[in-house]
């Protein structure tokens, strides 16, 4: 098998607050798609990590009456705690503190400024903290920013401008071409309307905001918290320290996201990139938002969900299966959270796991050795699915053969038939064997079920074991 490189990586997600099943979200999913280009032979580099910069930080660290940096070293751990306890196989947890990150930063902002794509200027206008972010007129609702719905703040200051004018017409034909492929094809759509809009040169610094990373140029200003934020892609691999390491890794690069930071990932970072002379991004994933039982998550309405309180009560595989089956990756959608329980026990409980049980308890009852043996027929039949992101697709198709296997169970009885009989053997083996594929498939979305299947059929005496799913 020819071994790929494969280069995977998250959106870095703010320290501000605690993680929450949309950062689990994301990362479970760019996780799977992580998993299945190592089980492919590929080899794969998987970025993600936390956003510690700007001014919405700094004001959560003050009202936690925290130094910033104290906030986000406890913060940032709480994500890296609800990552490994989602059983999420990241090779790199980066940091926007991390010294590396901040002199490669640093290294990317002087040549831009060294070849004059970057000029001094004025900023006069509206900036809401909540999004970090530079507001006009028409994008607020009722005077305020519709995400925070908050009034922004009008705001007069030197800041340093980037040309991105100078790159626009080179960013949109590559997104037209697909050199730049954005996907689903609604967000390359989203993405090229942008260019009809008035985009212009954007600022990169900050002038009254301490917390971040100078600019090399003019230490009296810290680089825009989004500009120095998208440079953790390439500071993780090397940009600036390590350029063997580096170009391996941003041969193919893949950024997957949810839809709200699509002008930033889709055309500021590309722009970035042609500025200093290295290739933009050749794929973006950007996914849609999802309500909680038909309401948008909020902390006033009180349904935001911890993703450790799922792993505490439905342990990591199942809920990383809870999360990724709900709808199309993708799309908009709602999770209804009232049904986990119901879900896992028909699905997990009643389906895989019963059918695990069974057919082990059937096998060590058997006389005579079983010895199945499992193939890449099902792993190849959703390859298509995982690689264009279709998991909701691939997850069903592996159950489906999980409902018609019990089905098959069901029809045959073989707890009727003799236990040295040829049928027996002969239905256990081939029903084995599909569970053994079946665990091969469901590796990526399962990691730890996927293992114990492969090792109750695989052992030299097969055993009934534990229940994989006990009953909620």
């Amino acid at each position: 098998m020819n071994k790929g490189i494969f280069y995977i990586t998250t959106p870095i997600y703010y320290v501000n607050d605690k993680p929450h099943i949309g950062h689990a979200y994301t990362t479970v999913a760019a996780d799977i798609l992580a998993r299945w280009h190592k089980q492919k032979g590929d080899e794969v580099f998987f970025l993600t990590g936390t956003d510690e910069h700007g001014a919405k930080v700094a004001e959560s660290a003050k009202k936690a009456n925290k130094l910033p940096q104290q906030f986000c070293d406890e913060n940032s751990q709480l994500f890296r705690n609800a990552f490994d306890n989602l059983n999420l196989s990241y090779d790199y947890f980066i940091r926007t503190t991390d010294k590396r990150h901040e002199e490669a930063v640093a290294k990317f902002m002087q040549k831009l400024f060294d070849q004059g794509d970057i000029y001094e200027g004025t900023y006069e206008g509206l900036y809401c903290t909540g999004c970090e972010d530079f507001i006009t007129e028409k994008e607020l609702v009722e005077g305020k920013c519709p995400d925070h719905l908050k009034v922004p703040e009008k705001i007069s200051e030197k800041n340093y401008f980037f040309k991105l004018t100078n790159y626009l017409s080179q960013v949109k034909e590559m997104i037209e071409k697909d050199e730049i492929r954005i996907q689903p094809e609604d967000k390359k759509k989203e993405a090229l309307g942008l260019f009809k809009q008035d985009l212009t040169d954007f600022s990169v610094s900050r002038e009254n905001v301490e917390w971040g990373i100078p600019l090399p140029f003019d230490k009296s200003q810290v680089t825009y918290v989004w500009v120095e934020a998208l440079q953790n892609y390439i500071s993780a691999i090397g940009y600036g320290d390590d350029r063997q390491n580096f170009e391996k890794w941003w041969q193919n690069p893949f950024h997957i996201m949810a839809k709200d930071i699509l002008k930033f990932h889709c055309v500021y970072w590309p722009a970035l990139l042609l500025a200093v002379g290295e290739k933009p991004p050749k794929q973006l994933f950007l996914h849609g938002f999802f309500s909680i039982n038909g309401q948008k998550m909020s902390k006033s309405i009180g349904n935001v969900i911890d993703p450790n309180d799922l792993v505490a009560k439905y342990g990591a595989d199942a809920t990383r299966y809870l999360l990724i089956s709900q709808f199309p990756f993708g799309q908009d959608g709602d999770i209804k959270q009232e049904k986990f329980d119901e879900q896992f026990n028909s699905d997990l409980a009643n389906g895989l796991g019963n059918i695990v049980s069974r057919v082990a308890n059937l096998i060590e009852l058997s006389e005579g050795k079983i010895i199945p043996k499992g193939s890449d027929k099902l792993s190849d039949r959703i390859s298509d699915d995982v690689s264009r992101l279709k998991f909701h697709d691939a997850i069903k198709t592996i159950f489906t053969v999980i409902s018609e296997l019990n089905g098959e169970l069901q029809k045959e009885k073989p707890w009727e038939m003799p236990s040295d009989s040829e049928e027996r053997v002969k239905f256990l083996e081939r029903v084995a064997s599909e569970l053994l594929s079946v665990s091969k498939a469901i590796w990526p979305f399962m990691p730890d079920t996927a293992k114990q299947i492969e090792e109750r059929f695989s052992a030299k005496k097969i055993t009934k074991g534990k229940p994989l799913f006990p009953r909620i």
